[in-house]
């Protein structure tokens, strides 16, 4: 007897532990609006901000988000492949919302009885209905085509002719232009809206921004170059510009000078009390040092000297390579040393706070930028005028044989570019098209634009690509997440879509949660008045039995909606059907005349079998409704699921550990206290 009370009292410490972790793990609340107040683990309880990362996942219900509805088209395809395209469709838009960091996304597939397929997509937290839709509907076409060996036709002397009478045509205009603009009747801006063809900058008044030798088409690093040859700040340009796009009015707005920027590299040989320097030496010997490495320095040798001899961990092993420096990135007497510097020289040994220093200064650039307007009048080319031969031809290698996209930086530019890796097939097929254009370019389309067109040194094998252009990390990151993505399957339509506020959802939770309290007060007072002492247990048990349940629906997660909540409420009512059962079988066996102790573990045997049969039919139909049925019947269900299993363990072991607790101090004939008469 003395062991089964130790056994019983190391179980009400392990049921102390375990409620108390459970109020704690339920600890924090997130607010549903924005702006409004959380409910947080208070700062003195240990680990509180280990509990506070926890948060209850809400339903699009509850949260506020966005709900559309899209049909599959399936009439293209055979009726024993639907199924699995639908899928399909349904996993790639899942991966889509996904990647944008949508929090609990529900995407599900519900196939009417006419055979019609609808996909489900429920965003929490998404009140942008737009952009949701564009979030799924955006399919990245990504296509590599190989060089036309034959671009430009070959024109016949008329169509000759009639090019060049085309390109006489509009240049001799763009020269009736300027005259116009030089007139100074009207601003140049509206000159431009009046009689520029550039689309993309004519509602700015031409505005191309600041333009440098170091920008992105042809074109524009011309305009550049003319507005550096004969652009003065101000004025118009008394010159046509001739580019391979047109003919070109420039204005010059702004000139703006850039910083100059020195790359160079350096030795450094530290001594003790030198800042970052771990070596004893003395500031003796490291001048002589340096002096030393001075003499024996070369422009050839000076970046293996670095690797030897330089005590910079940071740059010793690129050969003392600091790369591209502009001023205030150094140290005052360090960059002093290195701007006053002649390019293609080795200084003097210079004193920093961080020892002794040589440096070898190869590159300098003074640049300006040039901030231009421009009045465009387009070229005829020969494609207009024999426009059936294209630049680029197709291959079979696209999107779809990708495996996986990256965002990765260029080592020497420091870029965002996209990595891609192919699957077997567009290894194979990458591979044939490099090995055929060993010495061209091969282009990479996406949506139908040219963004690089890399050329080809020698045959790549291995399934590897690199997209390469103008991209912002941020612009690289999304690029690389839509081709992760994949394209749809199917086509799919929109049918309908509706958002709900996180207004609505607050009502709606606070609502559910009131009625959810006023019942399970009302049963735990019926509890407490009809079973006496065990009803007082029972409720013990009950609110356990509540955190837990909770607890696990933020471990899990589960996502939350008012159907799932009435799940957890309705497994409540369940739980206390369990000590219903129990507690009748121990008033009947206290009447039998058993004892006490003898009555307890025969009423929860004969209760067993009961509490098992009606729980086990609940947990199979929650199977069916998870099967069949759809989000929110599928909340339902898994949250009722959950209700049931922890309402065994309350009340098989919690109730019955409580009751076992309690059984020393409840005396014989005390039956009205147990709630029985006899």
């Amino acid at each position: 007897m003395a062991v089964n009370r130790r056994r019983v009292g190391l179980t009400i410490v392990f049921i102390i532990i375990l409620t108390i972790s459970a109020a704690l793990f339920d600890g924090h609340v997130s607010p549903l609006e924005e702006g409004g107040r959380s409910l947080d683990v208070p700062n003195w309880v240990p680990g509180a901000s280990f509990w506070n990362k926890f948060d209850f996942h809400l339903g699009l219900d509850l949260k506020g988000g966005t709900h559309l509805l899209y049909q599959a088209d399936t009439s293209k395809i055979d009726n024993q492949d639907a199924d699995s395209a639908v899928e399909g469709v349904r996993d790639v838009i899942e991966r889509r919302v996904n990647a944008f960091g949508v929090a609990e996304p529900v995407v599900q597939v519900n196939k009417s009885q006419a055979g019609d397929y609808r996909i489900i997509v429920e965003l929490a937290g998404i009140k942008d209905v737009n952009q949701a839709i564009n979030m799924i509907g955006e399919t990245p076409l990504l296509e590599f085509k190989e060089e036309n060996p034959n671009p430009i036709p070959t024109l016949t002397p008329e169509q000759e002719k009639e090019l060049k009478k085309a390109n006489d045509e509009e240049r001799a205009k763009a020269k009736e232009i300027l005259n116009t603009v030089l007139s100074g009747k009207k601003s140049f801006e509206d000159y431009v809206k009046e009689f520029s063809a550039d689309a993309e900058t004519k509602e700015q008044g031409g505005d191309l921004g600041f333009l440098s030798s170091e920008s992105s088409l042809p074109w524009q690093k011309q305009i550049y170059l003319f507005s550096s040859q004969k652009g003065s700040v101000g004025a118009v340009s008394k010159d046509i510009l001739e580019s391979d796009i047109g003919y070109h009015i420039v204005k010059v707005e702004e000139i703006k000078q850039l910083p100059s920027l020195v790359s160079a590299r350096h030795i450094l040989v530290c001594y003790k009390d030198a800042s970052n320097c771990a070596s004893e030496r003395t500031k003796e010997e490291a001048l002589a040092k340096i002096q030393s490495i001075k003499a024996e320095a070369t422009i050839v040798n000076f970046e293996s000297l670095a690797k030897e001899r330089s005590d910079d961990p940071g740059s010793a092993q690129k050969g003392g390579d600091l790369g591209a420096l502009t001023r205030g990135q150094t140290v005052k007497p360090f960059e002093e040393s290195l701007f006053a510097q002649k390019v293609g020289t080795i200084g003097e040994p210079i004193e920093t706070a961080f020892g002794y220093h040589i440096i070898y200064k190869y590159d300098e650039k003074i640049e300006k930028q040039f901030r231009a307007r421009h009045i465009l009048r387009d070229r005829t080319t020969p494609e207009e005028i024999a426009p059936e031969l294209d630049q680029w031809l197709n291959t079979k290698l696209s999107g779809k044989q990708l495996d996986r996209a990256s965002v990765q930086f260029d080592q020497q530019t420091g870029q965002a570019i996209i990595s891609l890796q192919f699957d077997s097939e567009g290894d194979e097929l990458f591979s044939d098209i490099t090995g055929r254009n060993v010495g061209k370019p091969v282009a990479i389309f996406l949506d139908g634009e040219v963004i690089s067109a890399p050329r080809v040194e020698q045959k790549i094998t291995g399934g590897n690509a690199v997209i390469t252009g103008n991209f912002s990390v941020a612009e690289a990151k999304l690029l690389a997440q839509r081709l992760n993505a994949g394209a749809l399957p199917l086509p799919v339509h929109l049918v309908s879509q509706s958002t709900v506020g996180p207004t609505l959802g607050q009502v709606s939770l606070e609502k559910s949660l009131f009625a959810g309290l006023i019942g399970f007060g009302l049963v735990l007072l019926f509890m407490v008045l009809y079973y006496r002492l065990p009803g007082v247990l029972a409720g013990v048990a009950l609110l356990l039995y509540a955190l837990l349940v909770l607890a696990i629906f933020k471990w899990v997660p589960v996502t939350l909606t008012l159907a799932g909540i009435a799940g957890f409420i309705l497994s409540l009512g369940m739980a206390v059907d369990a000590n219903v059962l129990i507690f009748e079988r121990i008033k009947e066996e206290l009447r039998n005349g058993h004892t006490f102790p003898r009555a307890i573990p025969l009423g929860f045997e004969r209760a067993w079998t009961s509490i098992r049969d009606s729980n086990a039919t609940t947990l199979i139909t929650c199977a069916i409704l998870y099967w069949f049925g759809t989000s929110v019947v599928r909340g339902f269900a898994v949250t009722l699921a959950i209700g049931v299993i922890v309402s065994m363990f309350s009340a098989i072991t919690i109730t019955r550990i409580l009751i076992r607790f309690i059984e020393p101090w409840i005396k014989e004939g005390s039956a009205l206290v147990l709630g029985a008469k006899r």
